[in-house]
């Protein structure tokens, strides 16, 4: 059943906000803003020495568990999306399904993971350059430059780090429209480096996927859970590349037709990002020199493609994934500002009429874009005094993340245990849905999303650091960001959340009813 024909900006005065942001993203914008956001070159090329270094190549085996929980997960968004075209995603769904002050706390979670995903990607820029050329090492020995855990790479990292976030600050208050044309150059690009390499590292394969995928390299000795304990470590790697599938959602505000277009981009994202990551990920093992593979826990991407193609071709695919790591850059930082903006509207930060201010000609949240490349620029400073600091920063960025896309589904089941999405009027019915299988792959979402939790904060002395500060910083991160966002709550912001006036649609309809207080 057809959804009868209304603008774009009616559709969104239904929600109480009149249109503000320019809706100048089309199918494959859209598609590319979610891509974008994964980035499999920038987590791949960052991350997958760790996976190899912690549960050698059979780590690959925890890539499609990952693909398979985040394919469950996204499968909410993608309905989510279609019947709550907002900008600010995950804030959004919360409030729509489970009531403002759940969605005020997700909100924060949130928010607190994407900005500190902008400076974890940013991080990544000292993983590849200083590889194409040693004159990118600008800080200490070149000899370094790929060593996680010296202050050559620490501090090095750094100063790339914040080169990048200055042009992701300059780009986000730019516009949408330079934004999205860079970003689709950059997607393209990606998806030509990705499916190069993918083809390049099956040509020269010397073994075969077997010998890759039963290989743990001898990483479950010294586990109490053998290899699975080597493996949950490993799986840190794809849990940071598969995720921010839901940009798509977020920028919907900014997207022509978005019921319709964001739930197909979110999925399309995934399953794109998913299957050439884990093809990139066995065929490069199959291609690497018998020399290199006889200790394949000191194998990462970046040295695999250099010693398949040679420096020169090496050289041109590590371009590729240093344009692919920018475009990830500003993808986060853009996510970064429209949740800023809806929560700002919302009037649920303080300052928010300056956080959703729009620039009168550009049509972009300028305050937002701003404070987030501040703020990332302050994160990047620890990474000089604690070497440490970039797994922390990372495993920080994913579990923010996960807790609030589990603020998401946990409410989510409810209402359909409640009957949603059949409650909804007949005219919402025609849009994506996932039918008889909702229940299912939304307690799946919930189960993955818990578990992949748990196993990230969970206190490793080998992957975090042997000083109990570095150990328990995630468990330490998530107190502080629970703990004050609480208190921001209760002591300020719980009287206050109400669209703000210079955002409010001037003839409301009637939006759907969200859950009754109280139900969370």
């Amino acid at each position: 059943m057809s959804e009868p024909v209304h603008s774009d900006a009616h559709q969104l005065a239904q929600f109480g906000y009149k249109q503000e942001l320019h809706r100048t993203l089309g199918s494959f914008s859209s598609f590319a803003a979610g891509f974008s956001y994964i980035s499999i070159l920038t987590g791949m090329f960052q991350t997958a020495a760790l996976g190899f270094l912690f549960a050698g190549p059979a780590f690959a085996w925890f890539w499609l568990v990952v693909l398979f929980g985040q394919f469950m997960v996204a499968l909410q968004f993608a309905e989510l999306s279609a019947h709550y075209p907002l900008a600010g995603s995950v804030y959004q769904w919360s409030k729509q399904v489970a009531g403002k002050a759940w969605a005020w706390n997700t909100g924060w979670m949130y928010l607190c993971a994407q900005i500190v995903t902008v400076p974890a990607v940013a991080l990544a820029w000292q993983v590849i350059l200083p590889q194409i050329s040693p004159k990118f090492q600008i800080v200490g020995s070149s000899a370094n430059s790929g060593n996680f855990f010296t202050s050559d790479f620490a501090e090095n990292a750094v100063v790339l780090g914040l080169i990048m976030v200055v042009l992701t600050t300059t780009i986000n208050v730019a516009g949408v429209s330079v934004l999205s044309r860079i970003n689709n150059v950059g997607v393209a690009s990606e998806l030509i480096g990705a499916a190069g390499l993918v083809i390049l590292f099956l040509i020269h394969a010397n073994r075969g996927p077997n010998d890759v995928l039963t290989n743990t390299a001898g990483t479950g000795s010294g586990h109490s859970w053998g290899y699975f304990g080597a493996l949950l470590i490993g799986a840190i790697m794809p849990l940071y590349v598969m995720y921010g599938f839901d940009t798509a959602g977020s920028l919907a505000e900014e997207t022509d037709d978005p019921s319709r277009r964001a739930p197909r981009a979110v999925l399309q994202a995934l399953a794109t990002a998913g299957v050439m990551g884990f093809l990139l990920i066995v065929f490069g093992t199959m291609a690497v020199s018998d020399d290199l593979y006889k200790d394949p826990t000191t194998l990462g991407l970046v040295g695999i493609t250099k010693d398949v193609l040679g420096d020169t071709w090496g050289n041109v695919f590590l371009i590729d994934c240093a344009l692919a790591i920018f475009v990830c850059c500003l993808a986060i930082h853009a996510m970064s500002v429209r949740i800023l903006f809806a929560m700002g509207r919302d009037n649920n930060l303080p300052g928010g009429s300056r956080l959703a201010s729009v620039s009168g000609t550009r049509r972009v949240p300028v305050v937002p874009a701003v404070l987030v490349g501040v703020i990332a620029m302050a994160i990047l400073a620890f990474n000089i005094y604690n070497q440490y600091a970039f797994e922390v920063i990372v495993a920080l960025g994913i579990i923010f993340m996960y807790l609030a896309y589990l603020g998401v589904t946990i409410p989510l089941l409810q209402r359909r245990l409640a009957g949603w999405p059949g409650n909804l009027p007949s005219a919402k019915r025609g849009l994506f849905s996932l039918g008889g299988a909702a229940i299912i792959t939304n307690v799946l979402a919930i189960i993955y999303g818990a578990s992949m939790a748990v196993n990230l904060a969970w206190p490793r002395e080998e992957f975090y650091g042997v000083k109990w500060y570095q150990h328990y910083g995630p468990i330490t991160g998530i107190a502080v960001v629970v703990i004050s966002g609480l208190v921001l709550y209760y002591g300020y912001q719980r009287h206050r959340m109400e669209i703000l006036a210079e955002h409010r649609a001037e003839a409301l309809a009637s939006p759907e009813p969200q859950a009754a207080p109280g139900t969370l």
